[in-house]
């Protein structure tokens, strides 16, 4: 090689070291920024903790997961991924969240975490003893175990780190508002609703200081959905319109107003935390009012079923009518939107929490 050929190319080759150094660099920072993702609450984040339980909460048949990687259900209540799937795939964290109690759960999924919710859980105590499923209580006792064994993994050092750097998300009120509050008549007789939604906040205020205890410190908090909006609550509350239960709107209006102002102060009060609060009623409703507008076209019933009341085990492979075209429904079984309906809220979730956490 020529003296003046390698002037030339010595500097080129110095050029393009630093640029790979510079884009590995780039990528380690943003997995260092938010190295995992853990999920509690109910089934708007459960990704299959009640397969083995004994509770007719469950969806780990067909034709749950029929749009899942490899048709496969798991136990999510959806057609396909739920949002702490799609959350930690828009993070660049991985594809797929686990269950933490999946027997198949191996070590190596420990470090960029796991999913602790329950469907049909809630932040009242009476609403996951009715519903036989995890309560939040429970959920935090298998994350504190979680850590047990993360240590084991990465050794402590590296699992108070995982812990303090990763986004922790968290979906409850829906149930407690939805079934023990409007369905069952214990808590209407105890609480009005301005009682019960503050009861709510302050039971959801209390866990988010449990994590913080634990080393946590970015936690993403979503609302309710819009509860009044849901088919089957339209075919309980509606009338023979089938319209959004006001009521049920108007509840989880009210707790999600609390919740937001919750969250405020829990940041000024909480050194070194970052809480955010996500936002799902409106998008979701958004899809509901304006379903065209984002290719949809049946916002009133669910795919499965008749789409007026069919959920978990009434959702089932001898169920008759389920659609065959599930990207048009906003919902995929009466309580719970489609993959796609999800898919769609999400771009503004990950917006705010990569603003928020970065």
């Amino acid at each position: 090689m020529s003296s003046a050929t390698y002037k030339i190319l010595l500097p080129i080759s110095i050029v393009v070291l630093w640029m790979c150094c510079i884009k590995a660099s780039g990528e380690l920072q943003e997995n260092e920024e938010i190295p995992a993702l853990m999920a509690f609450g109910d089934s708007i984040l459960d990704t299959g903790n009640n397969n083995d339980l004994i509770s007719v909460l469950k969806c780990n048949f067909p034709p749950y997961g029929m749009d899942f990687i490899g048709g496969k259900p798991t136990g999510r209540f959806c057609d396909g991924k739920v949002l702490t799937d799609l959350i930690a795939e828009g993070l660049g964290i991985k594809e797929t969240v686990p269950a933490y109690l999946d027997p198949n759960l191996q070590s190596k999924d420990l470090p960029t975490g796991v999913c602790f919710a329950s469907g049909g859980s809630g932040l009242d105590t009476l609403t996951s003893s009715l519903t036989s499923v995890i309560s939040m209580s429970d959920q935090l006792k298998n994350f504190k175990e979680y850590i047990g064994k993360l240590k084991g993994v990465v050794g402590e050092e590296g699992a108070n780190k995982t812990i303090s750097n990763s986004l922790f998300l968290l979906s409850a009120g829906n149930n407690d508002i939805a079934i023990i509050y409007l369905d069952t008549p214990s808590r209407a007789f105890q609480y009005d609703v301005p009682t019960y939604t503050s009861l709510l906040v302050s039971w959801t205020s209390t866990f988010i200081k449990d994590l913080y205890g634990l080393g946590v410190r970015k936690i993403g908090v979503l609302s309710t959905l819009p509860l009044g909006c849901l088919p089957i609550i339209r075919t309980l509350h509606g009338g023979p319109m089938r319209f959004c239960g006001d009521n049920a709107n108007r509840a989880a209006q009210l707790f999600n107003s609390k919740l937001l102002a919750e969250v405020n102060s829990l940041n000024s009060s909480l050194p070194q935390a970052k809480i955010v609060y996500v936002d799902v009623y409106n998008p979701l409703l958004d899809l509901i009012k304006n379903p065209v507008k984002s290719g949809f076209r049946v916002p009133q019933r669910s795919c499965c079923g008749t789409g007026l009341f069919e959920a978990v085990i009434l959702c089932n492979q001898l169920t008759p009518f389920t659609c065959d075209n599930v990207s048009e429904f906003v919902f995929w079984d009466s309580a719970h939107p489609s993959e796609r309906a999800y898919r769609t809220m999400t771009p503004p979730i990950l917006q705010d929490l990569k603003k928020s956490f970065s």
